[in-house]
């Protein structure tokens, strides 16, 4: 089991920033891939970012390339979402996910194993 807590959403400006957090705790976190989802209310959950177990690779949705990077921290079993030049159209519930190492940078969520239980970001115009 790997239990996953998110913290760091909140309301900012269009153009701001905010920089997510999710802490994993449970099995070895550095045998996971990670990702980040995010949902508005009748929407599909949808892909945000991954990056691999090591943080050498990383792979965005078009919408946020240039705008949003997912570093993370194996030594402290976390992993980011650092949020710039936010737009309105970011406004979701953020979710992280651990998906096992060998799906490589996976954007369905189905593949995912683990998942947080999300944290709101609200981006105002």
């Amino acid at each position: 089991q790997v239990q996953l807590v998110e913290s760091g959403g909140g309301l900012v400006q269009a153009g701001g920033s905010l920089r997510l957090t999710c802490a994993a705790s449970g099995r070895t976190f550095s045998r996971y891939g990670m990702g980040w989802f995010r949902q508005v209310p009748g929407k599909v959950r949808e892909f945000v970012a991954a990056v691999t177990w090591s943080g050498g690779s990383t792979s965005y949705v078009d919408s946020v390339q240039g705008r949003f990077t997912i570093p993370r921290d194996n030594a402290k079993n976390t992993v980011y979402l650092q949020m710039n030049s936010l737009k309105p159209e970011d406004t979701a519930v953020y979710y992280c996910a651990a998906a096992p190492k060998d799906r490589v940078l996976e954007t369905r969520r189905e593949l995912y194993d683990y998942w947080g239980q999300g944290t709101q970001v609200t981006v105002s115009s």
